[in-house]
């Protein structure tokens, strides 16, 4: 089933905003969009944790992968922002050291548990339920408030 955010894309219309606009459909209430903009770093933090604790490659295909993806989504603003927050997550994920397992784990169960808390909050399911790429607009729905703020257009 086709959804609002694959249907084909009007004459200058960006996937980028369109898959942001139908995230912000289920991230409306104030307190859900504030656990997210704590949330969705601890839990993409804490899934580069957890990859590298698996082993270090993995976590590296990972963000390979997603780099690769904003990278698709022709948005300059967000890639140069999202090549950043890599570094910074590879940084702390290194500064870890022996703890990353635990650590990861340990963040990565919180910050969700925060996510559904956000959610029955908002009283709408997470987006991710209906396309896994929603994971990764999720950082992306983060960055567009900061960019917001601070006048910068993607």
């Amino acid at each position: 089933m086709m959804h609002t955010a694959d249907a084909p894309l009007a004459a200058g219309e960006r996937k980028v905003d369109r898959l942001l606009a139908h995230y912000g459909e289920s991230h409306r209430h104030p307190i859900n969009e504030l656990i997210h903009f704590a949330a969705i770093p601890a839990i993409m933090l804490s899934l580069v944790g957890l990859l590298f604790a698996l082993h270090p490659w993995a976590a590296y295909l990972f963000v390979a992968a997603s780099l690769v993806y904003y990278a698709l989504l022709r948005s300059p603003a967000f890639l140069l922002a999202m090549l950043a927050g890599t570094a910074l997550v590879l940084a702390l994920v290194h500064a870890m050291g022996s703890l990353v397992l635990p650590v990861s784990a340990a963040i990565f169960v919180v910050a969700w548990i925060f996510q559904f808390i956000g959610h029955k909050i908002e009283g709408r399911k997470p987006s991710f339920f209906e396309d896994i790429q929603y994971l990764w607009v999720g950082p992306l729905f983060v960055l567009s408030k900061l960019f917001l703020r601070l006048g910068i257009r993607w």
